[in-house]
């Protein structure tokens, strides 16, 4: 079961391999002897190790012999010495004819040996003699796989020569089948003397972790796992690398099923088993891991000492896997590969042992397993009961996406006919099914299931005339980021001479948190007061009073009094966190944060509060919803404040969750936003593409907005200003939105457009654009007057970067406005936008001829400030300016962003076919190769190309080792992270 060592990458090994040089090679001396003994189950990667250690060590000045031992016992003796003397003969080069006499005199000693008690102290001497004359002073590795298998005369050999050899500095390195080492295997003897000396160690090669195991499989595919293929080679593997390397290239080729290489490795590894072992085994696999002791001894009806030696026999053959709090399989494949081998009849009797156990012992019943156990023994009637007991149980510890599967299996259940050995299932409300079912999904982020449960609910009509089955539709609809129809419903609600106060309570409530989610705080803090009136009529209207107080503070905060408005959703937090409703508490949180990070623009607070408060919601079984709109609220803000790296893995964390609907598009904007910055076109691309298919047929314009400005920015990088244009004058029709910030930003991007179109002379000047876009900075600026404060000054930072922009439309650019700007940004701790009207007020000066010192001075601050972002399409404009003004950058700082290793196409210099490389004024580009050495070209050449470091180093004569160190070296000077980016570089500079 070992790996295929040409085909897979080593993995996860880093530290052994480490710890294998340091104890063969670093720290022994001269007439030293050290061996390190590598034990694990089979497939975990043994021999790879050890193939690559020897190579390692080979490197480093040591004399390796490598030999395998034959499952044929002491019928070869000495076979893996042989083998791995023959096999260092037949390496050994032509001018090693002195070596390479000494091994074949070696072979000669054991070929004319013979038996006999003086003939053994004899060979070892000889031996040692002929190993010494090989090594030549050097120090000597003697590599061994699959050592359980060692002949005697060899395991003789291997002791006699760990005793010392005089001067001979050796090392054994030697692997050997923890599963093989049974009963009274003479190795386990050797073994456990030999730990107690200090020149020997016995490293147990645990399989991978789960990070491991996802990139050893990613290697394998060809690119990143989806989270689910991820998740189900996790589980189905245990982290162990043969049964990775497996799966991953049935991913890889397309193959369904279970591969029979993998099917026959687990059948013949439980096949061995004893009787009652291999009953174990199967009996372990058809239970709920952890599997209990006592559960198994009721399940197997063994006495307790043959249960135990069943057991015994079951973990050594590294099939089971024993705790504290029962018995697991060691990997999953063994169920999928044993589910076959049973009988139908056999199967159902083993769940229903399982069941009777359980129904048995109710000190112990666990509701969920019980279910899964009745079901599975075709007796649906007693395996819904307990299927809606363990859904409420799973619901009481707010484990809504647990809940809402039982629910769906009790509804399933109930539909199931029962057999007249099972007897008819309990009278059971299938409307009740339906209604906890659906509001678990949704619940649970599984929105349009929910959607689908409550028309089978209704019986498919689009309006119920139950006033809670309305607000519930309508509940649904706005989380599935369906705004128009989820409003309608609130407000038939609201409108309707049927529906009771408290219906009206919740609806006005509900509709005034969708508003303020549309942006339309006036109408939000009106529906939310008229919420508050209606509550304060009705007892137990909790959620009411917090879901409109969050909303009237926001809107407060927002149009009046920001301390106030603050004030008030902080009490609607703490009237929440009283209740203890999980909604409750998410809705509070998502405002407070929201506010905080948005128009009050206390970034480092919000972001804390958003990441408490996604811990929070967590706990309350709402990862999939709430928590991952906190932690897009955390992104954002991060991305603000310019910790992009810090913001990556927020939102990397809660894309885990694979959210939904407005969920999903929320964090997908925010990966969006940080791929835009970074200059990764093709992940903003898919990004963009996702949203607007998740937004197809209508959307908020918190929503629609963001997503417009996100294609403008990313076009305006791609020089594809008429693409820019489009997505901005989209927005301007389309916008409902009283957020004067939001509004400021989309008229900036189609300003800045219009002026990247006219510096660029590619793309002409659209005055009706033009014109639309001054009304709505007219608009913003009329608007803001009467905003708060804090909502105010960010509206005055976009307005300051439209002024700006407004004057690079005449051709002249204006440096006073552009340092105005900068200084905006530089108040509200802004890197980004500073950066970016630095580099302006610099092109302004420039453009002028005056002021040369300032102009350098402003684009040495500016490429510091993208540099240490990782803002690659605003740093590489940057350096295209100073390169043309002659204005030396430093290189001090280091970008924070992006992991290396990551692809980002910048799209930066992209232009209409055939046209030479340009800079945003339409001047040609200057030669980023200019510090590059004559050599480091060529290595980039053949970068370009796609060629491997090795391929490079044989095309140029030079070691790979050499050639990676002149990738760095490109790396560094190019300010680049990938293959990818250099190559683009390398393009433009030849004007491909």
């Amino acid at each position: 079961m070992a790996s295929d060592v040409d085909s897979a990458p080593l993995v996860g090994r880093a530290d052994q391999l480490a710890a294998l040089r340091a104890a063969l090679h670093d720290d022994i001396g001269p007439g030293q002897t050290a061996a390190v003994f590598v034990t694990g189950e089979s497939g975990v990667g043994k021999t790879r190790l050890l193939t690559e250690a020897a190579a390692r060590l080979r490197d480093a000045g040591a004399v390796v012999l490598t030999g395998s031992c034959l499952d044929i016992g002491d019928a070869s003796p000495l076979h893996p010495v042989l083998q791995a003397l023959r096999r260092f003969d037949a390496d050994l080069a032509a001018g090693q004819a002195r070596t390479s006499s000494a091994v074949r005199g070696l072979l000669r000693t054991f070929a004319e040996e013979s038996g006999g008690a003086d003939s053994a102290g004899a060979l070892l001497e000889r031996v040692s003699a002929g190993l010494s004359l090989i090594a030549e002073g050097r120090p000597l590795v003697l590599v061994l796989d699959d050592l359980q298998w060692v002949d005697r005369t060899t395991r003789q050999l291997l002791l006699y020569l760990l005793a010392g050899l005089g001067g001979l500095q050796l090392s054994v390195l030697a692997a050997v089948r923890a599963e093989s080492l049974q009963g009274a295997h003479p190795l386990r003897r050797v073994l456990t003397e030999l730990r107690r000396l200090r020149s020997v160690r016995v490293l147990d090669l645990a399989p991978l972790d789960r990070a491991d195991t996802d990139r050893l499989a990613g290697e394998i595919v060809g690119t990143p796992l989806a989270p689910e293929a991820a998740d189900q080679v996790w589980q189905r593997s245990g982290g162990n690398p043969f049964v990775v390397e497996e799966l991953a290239r049935d991913l890889r080729d397309g193959h369904d099923g279970l591969s029979d290489t993998l099917r026959e490795i687990f059948l013949s590894r439980v096949d061995v088993l004893p009787r009652q072992a291999h009953a174990a085994v199967h009996a372990v696999a058809a239970g709920v891991e952890p599997v209990e002791h006592w559960l198994l001894a009721e399940v197997l009806g063994l006495p307790e000492p043959e249960l135990i030696g069943a057991l015994r026999e079951a973990v050594a053959h590294r099939l089971l896997v024993g705790a504290d709090d029962g018995y697991r399989l060691r990997h999953r494949l063994v169920a999928e590969v044993l589910a076959h081998e049973l009988l139908p009849a056999e199967r159902a009797g083993l769940h229903r042992r399982y069941a009777e156990a359980l129904t048995q012992a109710p000190a112990e019943l666990h509701q969920a397993r019980l279910a899964h156990h009745w079901r599975l023994a075709g007796e649906p009637g007693r395996a819904l009961p307990a299927a809606m007991a363990a859904a409420r149980e799973a619901q009481r510890l707010h484990g809504f996406a647990e809940a809402h599967r039982h629910w769906s299996a009790a509804l399933q259940l109930a539909a199931t006919p029962t057999s007249g050995r099972s007897g008819a299932p309990p009278e059971v409300d299938r409307a009740v099914l339906l209604e906890q079912a659906a509001e678990t999904a949704h619940q649970s982020g599984e929105h349009a299931r929910a959607l689908s449960l409550l028309a089978e609910l209704t019986g498919g009509e689009p309006l119920d005339p139950s006033c809670g089955l309305r607000i519930r539709r309508a509940r649904y609809l706005a989380a599935a980021g369906r705004s128009a129809p989820a409003e309608a419903e609130y407000r038939g609600v609201l409108e309707s001479v049927d529906c009771t106060a408290r219906d009206r309570a919740a609806a006005a409530a509900r509709l005034a948190e969708l508003l303020l989610h549309l942006g339309r705080y006036a109408d939000a803090g009106q529906r939310a007061r008229e919420a508050l009136e209606l509550a304060a009529t009705v007892d137990g209207s909790t959620t009411e009073v917090v879901l409109a107080s969050s909303a009237l503070g926001f809107s407060e905060a927002f149009l009046e009094d920001p301390d106030a408005g603050l004030a008030v959703v902080r009490r609607a937090l703490e009237t929440a966190e009283r209740s203890g409703g999980p909604e409750d508490v998410a809705c509070a949180y998502l405002h407070l944060a929201e506010l905080l990070t948005g128009p009050l623009n206390i970034l480092e607070e919000g972001v804390v509060v958003a990441r408490r408060g996604a811990e929070r919601v967590a706990e309350l079984g709402l990862g999939r919803t709430y928590e991952t709109r906190l932690l897009a609220i955390a992104t954002n803000g991060l991305f603000r404040v310019g910790q992009w790296a810090e913001a990556e893995k927020v939102v990397a964390a809660a894309l885990r969750h694979r959210p939904s609907g407005a969920d999903a598009v929320e964090l997908l904007l925010a990966r969006c936003r940080l791929s835009v910055g970074y200059g990764d076109v093709e992940a903003s691309d898919r990004d963009l593409e996702a949203v607007a298919t998740m937004l197809a047929g209508g959307g908020a314009p918190r929503h629609v907005l963001p997503m417009l400005i996100l294609r403008a920015g990313l076009a305006m990088w791609q020089g594809r200003h008429d693409v820019a244009r489009q997505a901005v004058q989209r927005g301007l029709t389309e916008s409902r939105s009283d957020d004067v910030v939001l509004l400021g930003a989309l008229a900036w991007h189609g300003l800045r457009a219009e002026a990247e179109a006219h510096a660029s002379r590619t793309v002409a000047v659209d005055p009706t654009a033009v014109r639309r876009l001054r009304d709505a900075v007219d608009r913003v600026t009329a608007k803001s007057v009467t905003a708060a404060g804090p909502v105010r000054l960010n509206a005055d930072g976009f307005l300051a970067l439209c002024t700006a922009e407004l004057t690079r439309l005449d051709g002249r650019g204006d440096p006073d406005a552009w340092a105005r700007s900068a200084a905006e940004w530089d108040k509200r701790h802004h890197p980004y936008p500073a950066a970016y009207s630095r580099l302006r007020q610099a092109e302004a000066l420039l453009a002028r001829r005056s002021r040369s010192s300032t102009a350098s001075k402003l684009l040495r601050q500016a490429h510091e400030m993208a540099l240490s972002l990782g803002a690659v399409p605003l740093t590489s404009e940057i350096r295209t300016l100073a390169g043309r003004a002659r204005v030396e950058l430093t290189e001090r700082a280091q970008p924070t962003g992006r992991r290396p290793g990551r692809t980002r196409s910048t799209g930066v210099g992209r232009q209409s076919a055939g046209a030479a490389p340009a800079t945003a004024t339409g001047e040609p580009v200057a030669d980023e190769l200019v510090t590059l050495t004559a050599r480091e070209r060529e290595v980039l050449t053949a970068v370009a190309e796609g060629l491997t470091n090795r391929e490079i180093g044989q095309r140029l004569f030079i070691s790979e080792r050499t050639i990676g160190v002149h990738v760095s070296h490109i790396f560094d000077k190019l300010q680049v992270r990938t293959r990818v980016q250099a190559s683009a570089i390398h393009l433009r500079n030849r004007g491909e």
